[in-house]
């Protein structure tokens, strides 16, 4: 069994979190780790004594015993690091979305399709067991034909003024994830829509956004994405999972960030299931990654198509969102006192 060289480009959030499921796994060497922080890369060489680290991500392109590139930096870097790697044969792993604006990624999408490197992106709902079961659930005509999808991700995650600005606000940063699932299950491309934000706390773009419309395929949709649940409140408390409605029965799923509930209402089958959630399935999409290479083919993982989609059409609801002149609630008081709060926190979601 092959053992597959990585180089790791950004020790961010996500970048450092990518660095325990490739140094636990016997598929994956990191063969280097790139940051322009020195304590990140400090930090990386005293949680992984021996790892090369370097200040210069072209060390790490123009390494040619490094087969795969992790690109884990903000999107405004994404697009010169992904035609880098193209360049010097790397495949790669990529965070979401490819580009910092939709016209970016539009530019790079050919160039990596044209390509014979397998680059995948970060999609990680697709990597999780709980939708793979759904689906075969669906598949198999226990709710008859698949109608209508309900989606919602609201916590208190993310607030103004605390980063991933080149991500653009949380329908957008977050929000294609979950965009992205309901094509995913719809099996279809979006066909309309309509969508409503509301600005919170006298912030300039929407913290909250609905979407409602339908698939090419007739099927209609509803996606609700917003870091405004209960931000303040003494127990936090989350609202995210899915329904998924058919002709004959209906499935559902909710989490809360450490277990996963699944109720199956089917024609022939009713049952409560519960599992945990498994964060963001880093561990999985890295080995569906290594067996992919060994395959020679894509094996399942989400693509940078997939991932453009999913950026196209959530900045389209957000920019139809804002256009609408979406009211504003709340005050910058109330803003302020929420910052100071989840400062405090050990795990802001």
């Amino acid at each position: 069994m092959k053992r597959y060289r990585i180089g790791i480009i950004g020790l961010g959030n996500m970048g450092s979190k990518y660095l325990k499921p490739l140094a636990a796994s016997p598929r994956w060497e990191i063969a280097g780790a790139c940051d322009v922080s020195r304590e990140k890369l400090d930090w990386a060489g005293s949680v992984y004594p021996g790892i090369r680290t370097t200040s210069d991500a072209s060390d790490l392109f123009a390494d040619p015993s490094i087969d795969v590139v992790g690109l884990f930096t903000l999107a405004d870097h994404r697009p010169a690091q992904i035609r880098a790697a193209l360049e010097h044969g790397k495949h790669i792993i990529a965070e979401k979305p490819l580009a910092s604006t939709v016209a970016l990624e539009e530019e790079i999408l050919p160039l990596i399709e044209k390509s014979d490197r397998l680059v995948a992106v970060n999609l990680f709902n697709r990597n999780a067991w709980y939708h793979k079961e759904i689906q075969q659930f669906i598949a198999s005509g226990e709710i008859g034909s698949l109608a209508v999808l309900a989606v919602s991700h609201q916590t208190p995650g993310i607030m103004p003024t605390e980063g991933h600005a080149p991500e653009g606000p949380p329908f957008h940063n977050c929000g294609m994830h979950y965009v992205d699932v309901a094509r995913w299950y719809a099996g279809s491309e979006y066909d309309r829509w309509h969508a409503q934000g509301i600005r919170m706390w006298g912030w300039k773009d929407p913290w909250w956004v609905n979407a409602h419309g339908s698939f090419k395929n007739g099927i209609v949709f509803s996606i609700t994405q917003g870091f405004v649940y209960g931000q303040l409140a003494r127990d936090r408390v989350i609202r995210s999972g899915l329904e998924a409605i058919g002709t004959t029965g209906v499935v559902r799923m909710w989490h809360d960030f450490h277990d996963v509930t699944i109720e199956y209402r089917g024609v022939g089958r009713t049952e409560t299931k519960v599992g945990p959630y498994g964060g963001k399935k880093l561990d999985v999409m890295c080995d569906m990654f290594a067996a992919s290479l060994d395959a020679g083919k894509n094996l399942g993982l989400p693509t940078a198509r997939d991932s453009y989609v999913a950026s196209k059409v959530s900045q389209a609801m957000l920019d139809q969102a804002t256009r609408s002149d979406p009211p504003a609630v709340g005050t910058a008081e109330e803003m302020q006192r929420i910052l100071a709060h989840r400062a405090q926190l050990p795990d802001r979601y």
